[in-house]
């Protein structure tokens, strides 16, 4: 991973991690051990769907620019829809506090996204590639005899 994108992650993962030790100490304090345990794993799972999306969304940019966009609508839309297959399934568990366990994931999931949108508007993003004009010949600017 190119150290721009690793910087973009890190950007993104610590305040989401951050946020979701504070919603463990919350969870903890309010619906016990079980709610501890629902908070981080709402925490974790944040973190890693949005993580392998960030990185999936980074190699689409890389090797298919002209459908980063509909590849981001479909990443989000499959990210929802695993999130929701995770929440149904595990909603009447009695391993740990489904509604620690949800509050977590949407605060993480905001924290996460505000993180990503701030992480982009403090990139110093090029418009031109400066790399991409790599030619032997000189180009003519002027009028050619």
């Amino acid at each position: 991973m190119p150290s721009n994108d690793a910087r973009n992650l890190l950007q993104c993962a610590v305040p989401t991690a951050a946020a979701g030790v504070v919603a463990v100490a919350v969870s903890g304090v309010v619906a016990g051990g079980k709610g501890a345990l629902g908070a981080g794993v709402g925490t974790l799972l944040a973190i890693a769907f949005m993580g392998i999306g960030l990185y999936v969304l980074q190699w689409a940019a890389k090797t298919l620019p002209q459908l980063f966009q509909a590849m981001g609508l479909m990443l989000y839309v499959a990210q929802l829809l695993l999130l929701l297959v995770f929440v149904a399934v595990f909603k009447d568990t009695s391993l740990f506090n489904p509604k620690a366990f949800a509050v977590a994931l949407v605060v993480s999931t905001v924290v996460w996204m505000a993180a990503q949108a701030r992480a982009h508007l403090k990139a110093k993003i090029f418009y031109v590639d400066p790399d991409s004009s790599k030619s032997d010949k000189p180009e003519k600017t002027g009028p050619s005899s």
